[in-house]
This record gives C-alpha cells, structure tokens and sequence, in this order.
C-alpha cells in the first residue's frame, strides 16, 4: 500500500511546492472556461458566416499578436516580477471576456466584433504566456520542473476535456454567451491564487541594453546551441502547418458528420482526452533518450490520427482518431518544452520560452489562414491531410537525427546529459 502511494506522490511531486499547487489549481479552473469559449467563438463565427476561410481568420487575428510580440515579452518577463506580470494579463483576459459576453447577450456581436476581440485575446497572451512558461521554474526549481511541466499539461487537458463537452451542450442550447460568462468567472481563480502565493522579493538580473539587444543577445544564445534551435525550428514547422485541426472542426461536425454543436464538443474533447493520457505518461522519470523518442512517437501518432480523422465519416471513428491525435501531439509539445527548459540557462529561460511561443503559437496565423484557404477551396480533408503529411515529414527527420545522435553519443558518451547537441 505505501508502495502504491509512494507512486502516485512522485507522479505529482511538483504539488509539493505550495506556490505552485495554487498557481496548479487556478489554472486549472481558468482553462476550464478558456477552452469554453474558444469552442463557443468558433462556432459562433461558423454560425454567422457558414465559411471556412473566416474560422481561419479568427484564429489567425487570435495568434497573430503572438508573432509580433512574443520574443519582446520574453525580454519584459526576464527582467520584471513574473508574478505581478501574470496579475496584470489575467485582469486584461476577464476584461475582454466580459465585453465579448456582453456584445453576445446583447445580440450586438457581428463577424467584425468577434474578429477585433480575437485580436485582443492574441495580444493579452502574447505577453501572458512566456512569462507563464518561465515562471513555473521560478515555483518549483530544476529537480522538479519535468513533473510541473507534465502536470501543467495534464491541467490543460482537463480543461480541454471538459470546457468542450459543456460548451458543446450549452452551444446547442443556443446560447454561446453563456460561455464567454463563465469564462470571465474563471479567471478569479487563478487571479487569487497569484495573490495568495509567498512571493519572494524580485531581484532584477544585472545587465543592462535596449529591449532589442537583450532580444539579439537571446536569438545568439539560441543559435549558439544547436540542440535549442533545432528544437525550436522543428517546432515552428510542425506547429505551423500541422497543429491546424482545431479551426477546421466546426466544418467537420456540421458539413461533413452532419452533426451539431454537441457532437462539435466532442469532437474537441477526443483531442483532449488523448492529450491527457499523454500528460500522464510524462509524469513519469524520464531520461533525455525517452524525451527524445517522444518526440517521433508524439510526431508519427499525430500524423497517422489527422490522416485517418481527415477521410473519417463516421463519428466513433472520428473521436477514436482524435484521441489518437490528441495523445501524440502533447506527447511531442510537453516533451519538446520539457527539453528546452532543461537545457536553458536561467538567465535566458524566459527569451527562450518566448521563442517557444512564437514557433507553437505564433506561426498558427499563417497556418491557419493556409489551413482555412486550402479547407474552403477542397475541402476540410485535404487541408487536414496536409496538416499529417507535414508531421510525417517532421517524424521522418527525427528519426534520421536519433540515429546521427545515438552513433554520435557511443563515440563521446562523457556529453552532458541534457545538452543533445
């Protein structure tokens, strides 16, 4: 029994840090609504428009502050009270929540208003999410920033299990603002729980430059480290064109499954589901070689479900292959983030974790804008399919890397552990 016990506590051992259990649990709340109104907004704007092309422009506007203001926040977060900074984007975050709510409840939202808040939403997480990313190192330490990472993960997957299923079931009821409220509701929770934390007192590094020198002095330190900038690079391909599933989904319920908004939910938690079994595994010790085969099985699971869900029409199948999907693509994200920050010196940790938020989040404009485009000229299938063959081509060349690096390790086995080059 002890045993079984002594298991689980080391599968949540980042809990431990009270800190963190706070920041754990708001977040927890706060992405349940989060993901309530991405499923709701995207509906919404499939149900005033009925095009394709316009699902990928609202996660285009979405994601596109992402790329204009990432590696600059990264500079802000290395240099400012990561705590206070989160308060300030989380405030921001329910304010826009509740204005898009309330244009909603009013009947007053249109296909541009939904498009304007989207871009606001984008800027607000171009400056919330490398701050976020960096910050968990601050509430947990080296030894146990894996398992944070693991755990974080699994918290946006709950979400993303949840928020879905019962947006799918109040989206039927015809109310999407209900969602944009609740969405708004959540955000006091971890609002709270970044004032509740022991914050110590912020030192501020030494070193002194303009905003863009300390960016150059970051994109040096990622180019001087090739193991960094290949993860990086891979990232920003595979995130680009093969993470655009997502925007698609409202076509695939409601014109090719001939289904509604409840099936629409489903559809999202399946991805969900397999992102939290994915979460899971990664709370589990791992040394860098299973990090790095989690790579190509993250990359070869996600290219083999989007390639069956694109031609699927029948909706088990379809859920069977988005859970497929989900687990491969986190497996591939949590393991790529876990890597980065290992291997990151601290003084970087924050610029770094930017240019992981520009490769994951910040090339989606273009992707889905090129995912929408190929989705309304034909078809949702062939855009999804070359979301999969872009992931294949992505697993194929980490195959050929494993092999150059594990010849290239039994010839030098004295490299450091988590400096792959």
């Amino acid at each position: 029994m002890s045993a079984a016990l002594d298991a689980i506590a080391f599968r949540f051992r980042a809990l431990k840090h009270r800190d963190f259990r706070l920041f754990w649990n708001g977040q927890l709340v706060s992405l349940v609504g989060t993901w309530m109104q991405s499923v709701a907004q995207l509906w919404l704007m499939h149900r005033l428009t009925g095009s394709a092309f316009m699902l990928g422009l609202v996660t285009f506007l979405q994601f596109l502050p992402v790329l204009a203001f990432s590696l600059w926040a990264g500079v802000i977060a290395d240099r400012t009270d990561k705590r206070r900074f989160l308060l300030v984007t989380q405030i921001a975050a329910m304010v826009q929540a509740v204005v898009l709510a309330a244009l909603t409840s009013l009947g007053l939202i249109q296909a541009s208003s939904l498009l304007a808040l989207a871009l606001v939403f984008g800027v607000i997480n171009a400056f919330d999410l490398p701050a976020r990313q960096a910050f968990v190192f601050e509430l947990v330490g080296k030894e146990d920033l894996p398992n944070a990472i693991a755990l974080n993960s699994a918290a946006f997957n709950t979400a993303r299990v949840f928020g879905p299923a019962v947006a799918g079931v109040i989206v039927g009821l015809g109310d999407e603002a209900w969602c944009f409220w609740i969405n708004a509701v959540t955000f006091t929770a971890v609002i709270w729980s970044l004032q509740q934390m022991h914050a110590t007192p912020f030192v501020k590094p030494a070193g002194e430059g303009s905003v863009l020198a300390r960016m150059r002095e970051g994109l040096a330190y990622i180019r001087g480290v090739p193991s960094i900038r290949n993860l990086l690079v891979l990232l920003g391909i595979a995130g680009g064109l093969g993470f655009q599933y997502l925007v698609l989904l409202p076509v695939y319920a409601k014109d090719i499954l001939r289904a509604g908004p409840e099936a629409y939910g489903l559809l999202v938690t399946s991805f969900g589901l397999g992102s939290l079994v994915a979460a899971g595994w990664m709370t589990r010790r791992m040394d860098r070689w299973g990090l790095r085969r989690n790579l190509l099985i993250g990359l070869s699971s996600a290219a083999l479900g989007l390639c069956v869900f694109a031609w699927s029409r029948a909706l088990p199948l379809s859920l069977a292959m988005g859970f497929v999907s989900g687990f491969g693509l986190i497996l591939y994200v949590a393991s790529t983030n876990t890597l980065l920050q290992l291997t990151t010196e601290d003084g970087f940790r924050a610029r770094v974790m930017s240019f992981y938020t520009l490769m994951l989040v910040g090339t989606a404009p273009l992707g889905a804008i090129v995912s929408g485009s190929i989705a309304q000229w034909l078809g949702a299938p062939a855009a999804t399919t070359l979301s999969a063959i872009v992931l294949a081509g992505s697993a194929t060349w980490v195959f050929f890397r494993l092999r150059a690096l594990a010849a290239r390790e039994a010839a030098q086995p004295t490299e450091p552990v988590w400096n792959e080059r």
